[in-house]
């Protein structure tokens, strides 16, 4: 089974994880529009589009534009889903697009 952002990167902010009481729970793991993305629950297999991850600490990121030119892009998370899914990987417009359409 393919793992979620929260399992591999550990963070601990799914519902019920070990930090969730500390930071809250991610938007990843609540954002239900973007289930079965890449095989993943919620928005863990496409984390790079939700508007307010808490990657690499406890402020909330910002928008797919400004995160993704940034540290998504780098992010060893998404190169794994990237190499997982080809060659059905969604780029991050088409991902979006599917979000707003379940809106």
């Amino acid at each position: 089974m393919k793992k979620n952002c929260w399992e591999v990167k550990k963070c601990g902010r799914e519902p019920g994880g070990a930090k969730e009481s500390e930071f809250g729970v991610c938007p990843a793991a609540e954002e239900k529009r973007a289930e079965g993305i890449h095989h993943g629950k919620n928005g863990g297999r496409c984390c790079w589009v939700v508007t307010g991850t808490l990657c690499k600490g406890a402020n909330a990121q910002g928008s797919y534009v400004e995160k993704f030119s940034g540290d998504c892009q780098r992010c060893d998370f998404y190169g794994l889903v990237k190499r997982e899914e080809e060659p059905q990987f969604k780029i991050g417009l088409t991902i979006l697009k599917e979000i707003r359409n379940k809106g």
